[in-house]
């Protein structure tokens, strides 16, 4: 069974900065697009950035030039390393990947969600 597990997140003062790394597991044979989204309280899911298997980027105009995301395809694991905090980034951010896998009838893509894990800008 493929699972995503996020870590990193936490409060943080305005200005300062928090990694997010999120890993996956289970019998996967290749990992495509991966990406981080963000929930606010009352406020719908948002894209925050996402990277594709050849490492090309995309970011939300909100959050250019501060976050960045990355990946270590060994290790199956995306990272976003966020600076310049401020309130209006506090969510809980979700990790997301699309994940193929091997079944006796062929290859199978779909998309997995991690579990979210908060993060909380303020003084």
């Amino acid at each position: 069974q493929v699972q995503l597990v996020e870590s990193g997140g936490g409060l943080v003062q305005p200005g300062g900065s928090l990694r997010l790394s999120c890993a996956a597991s289970g019998t996967i044979f290749s990992i495509n697009v991966m990406g981080w989204y963000r929930q606010a309280p009352g406020k719908q899911r948002e894209l925050v950035a996402t990277i594709t298997s050849s490492s090309s980027t995309n970011y939300a105009d909100s959050v250019k030039g501060r976050f960045t995301i990355s990946r270590d395809v060994a290790k199956r694991t995306v990272y976003l390393q966020m600076t310049s905090l401020s309130p209006e980034d506090t969510a809980v951010y979700y990790c997301n990947a699309d994940i193929t896998i091997m079944q006796p009838w062929g290859r199978r893509t779909s998309a997995h969600w991690g579990q979210g894990t908060q993060v909380t800008v303020s003084s």
